[in-house]
């Protein structure tokens, strides 16, 4: 099969930019597809000035010039700034790059990812080729502008004029789409709820796995010190925040909290200074398999609809339970089986949930046992089959 891939981020040593979980599930599933034997070619937003194609790992990787005042992840915009670029964004019609690959290329599928910078001209020029299109949902582009559907720091339960006014071309161009795929089913059934893929011909959610490879069974109990990690990015939404809030109500000498993810110095004072005497550890960027072993509980503290975290999957491969909030695919995840608390996303809720972990040792004991004898582990092979089976399908029905 011959799958053109298209993704407003794609990481290659050219341009390694990493924002989320997205382009990291991208280059997974290009490798993935390459693997079983598939044909694979990406296109990109390009992040420099007439960047060059790149091959990596046996694939094509080419840039499209943003048509817009500024290529997207690329630093803080005034306000003003920001209207302009989504207002442009909203109305781009044209996708030249992809035409071009289209014809060269003769892929039996698109299959699309964030479009922020390609826009979902991408889809109209496919479907006018006779492309079938099957789009993922990563983020919520289609019905917001910041595509996370979070303002002034909580999660947005409905959609706003402005929002509706921004993004009405972007779901407007659904119609071109053969196929939507959520990371989970909450993603999908959000965009649902307001109108959207009615008439999309498959719909269906192909939920994460991880890449890391099982680490063997342990039943290691934790010490006289139970060690919290959270990793990911330090942003308001993504609740570490709150976490760090959390810390200011429990012993700083019963609980320490490592923390991977990029910090400036700035930003670790700002967040040390919201639990002064709170034992917290910036580990930086590091690996996740390094971070796994240094902890005894991931916490996963999103107050956005989070659409399917990857380290949910990263956690259960790495054998470690996780203390998660309520949000996006998160107790979806728990439902299927993986090995978890919940709790509400506010400081005082997180610390007494992380205090009844402490005072419940046995508890946690059980948790870790249940993860030493699991054996029945989703891999990104599943993955890579269940979209195999949704192209062939979108394939079969071409027009």
């Amino acid at each position: 099969m011959r799958v053109l891939i298209t993704s407003s981020l794609y990481p290659t040593p050219g341009a390694p930019k990493v924002v989320g979980g997205a382009e990291i599930f991208v280059r997974r599933i290009a490798d993935g597809l390459l693997k079983n034997g598939d044909t694979v070619e990406v296109g990109r937003a390009a992040s420099l000035p007439e960047q060059a194609m790149e091959t990596v790992n046996g694939i094509e990787v080419y840039s499209a010039p943003v048509k817009n005042i500024y290529r997207p992840f690329t630093g803080q915009r005034s306000a003003p700034a920001r209207g302009l670029w989504h207002v442009m964004e909203d109305w781009c019609g044209s996708a030249d790059l992809v035409a071009d690959r289209i014809n060269a290329f003769r892929p039996d599928v698109l299959h699309s990812n964030n479009l922020s910078g390609l826009t979902t001209a991408v889809w109209k020029v496919a479907a006018e080729m006779n492309v079938p299109v099957l789009h993922t949902l990563h983020d919520y582009y289609l019905t917001c502008p910041r595509c996370s559907r979070f303002s002034k720091g909580k999660t947005c339960e409905h959609t706003c004029m402005s929002c509706r006014l921004l993004t009405i071309n972007r779901r407007g161009a659904t119609k071109y789409l053969r196929g939507v795929v959520g990371v989970s089913q909450r993603i999908l059934d959000i965009h649902l709820e307001t109108g959207l893929f009615a008439d999309t011909e498959l719909r269906k959610v192909i939920p994460h796995a991880s890449t890391m490879p099982v680490s063997a069974p342990s039943r290691h109990a934790p010490g006289p010190v139970l060690i919290l990690g959270f990793i990911g990015r330090l942003t308001e939404e993504k609740g570490i925040y709150n976490l760090v809030k959390a810390f200011a109500y429990l012993p700083h000498d019963r609980v320490r909290l490592v923390i991977a993810g990029v910090a400036d110095a700035q930003i670790q004072q700002e967040l040390r200074a919201m639990a002064p005497k709170a034992n917290i550890e910036f580990l930086g960027f590091v690996e996740p398999e390094k971070f796994y072993r240094q902890i005894d509980v991931v916490v996963i503290p999103p107050i956005w609809e989070e659409p399917g975290p990857l380290v949910v999957a990263d956690a259960q491969a790495a054998r470690k339970p996780f203390l998660g909030t309520q949000f996006g695919g998160i107790p979806e995840a728990v439902e299927r089986g993986a090995v978890g608390w919940l709790t509400a996303p506010d400081p005082k809720s997180l610390a007494d949930s992380i205090l009844r972990i402490m005072s419940k040792p046995e508890e946690l004991a059980a948790m870790v046992g249940r993860l030493a004898e699991k054996n029945d582990h989703r891999t990104f092979t599943d993955v890579i089959t269940e979209y195999r089976d949704a192209f062939e399908h979108l394939s079969r029905r071409k027009q």
